[in-house]
């Protein structure tokens, strides 16, 4: 926890992940290639093949240090098996429209995003507006009005984002914005229609909470955040950083601070904050050093006594 108020010192293991595969998909003419030689080479290809090969981003391109391989696809009817096998392996989706080409976005929700549930391909979506520099609308619409009931219908879309990659916008943040719906996904964490923690994630938060209250007072006293600080981000928590954490939490919810420190209900009101604000690694490197995989279920090397003392007292 630093002062943002808490701020991972560091990553997980991001439950083995060794490659992120990234499939990008969408209506021809799109500029699925261009996208992909542009974050590749940075530079704008004047001449790309209909479907480009594998191309792979080093494991140091990102801060989370875990190389992409970028699939390239054809949307012709010839190629439709190809496109199958590739979504199906895909870790997640990248699926583009034109930005300069209405009917390219209209297709998202009448062809693409159903076909993907049909073919059950249950893996991240992010939607990208390619061509940026093309559009030509002066009474532009905020990207948020324009994706928010495509949003509403479609929950596997984890974000949305325009780029072009003849001026080089926003290139880079796709596929950063890709790989972390990978390592750092939100869909177990949060319901975005609640705005509130999922009960599984708030069934595991509370028993690391109670794992991390040594003297069993129901709150995380300075020394017990402080330890926890340093189990998950391998780093001490300074006073001054700890006096922020509760101030902010007692400013919005006094309850989440007592006499004793940092109560469970203010534990919970942190993370949610966190993946409020985009920083959904925070809690996953919480969840991760605790034991918790991608489907916040525990490992089977878990010590079984540490376990059962933790279930006991969130039934008591």
């Amino acid at each position: 926890m630093a002062s943002d108020p808490v701020a991972a010192a560091g990553g997980g293991n991001f439950a083995g992940q060794a490659n992120v595969r990234v499939v990008v998909v969408g209506e021809a003419g799109t500029g699925k290639s261009s996208l992909i030689v542009a974050v590749a080479t940075e530079s704008f290809p004047e001449n790309v093949p209909h479907v480009l090969p594998p191309t792979r981003l080093p494991s140091d391109y990102y801060p989370d240090r875990v190389p992409i391989t970028i699939i390239d696809t054809s949307s012709r009817p010839e190629h439709k098996a190809k496109l199958i096998a590739d979504c199906k392996a895909a870790d997640v989706i990248v699926l583009t429209y034109a930005c300069d080409r209405p009917s390219t976005l209209d297709r998202l929700s009448t062809y693409w995003l159903p076909e993907l549930r049909r073919l059950e391909v249950k893996v991240p979506v992010l939607v990208v507006g390619c061509k940026l520099d093309l559009r030509d609308d002066p009474q532009q619409v905020s990207l948020d009005q324009v994706m928010a009931p495509i949003m509403q219908q479609f929950r596997e879309i984890e974000t949305c984002i325009e780029c072009s990659a003849l001026r080089q916008i926003q290139v880079q943040e796709v596929f950063y914005y890709a790989q972390k719906a990978v390592l750092h996904p939100t869909a177990p964490l949060f319901d975005q229609e609640t705005q509130s923690l999922k009960p599984r994630c708030t069934r595991a938060l509370k028993r690391i909470f109670i794992l991390c209250d040594n003297d069993r007072d129901g709150a995380l006293s300075d020394a017990e955040l402080n330890n926890f600080q340093v189990r998950c981000f391998n780093a001490p928590l300074q006073p001054s950083e700890i006096v922020g954490v509760k101030r902010v939490v007692q400013e919005k919810i006094p309850e989440g601070v007592n006499d004793r420190g940092l109560t469970l209900t203010g534990f919970l009101f942190l993370h949610a904050l966190f993946i409020e604000r985009g920083r959904l690694e925070t809690t996953w490197s919480v969840l991760r050093k605790f034991g918790y995989d991608n489907d916040l279920k525990l490992k089977d090397e878990l010590l079984p006594t540490t376990f059962k003392l933790a279930s006991d007292q969130m039934r008591g």
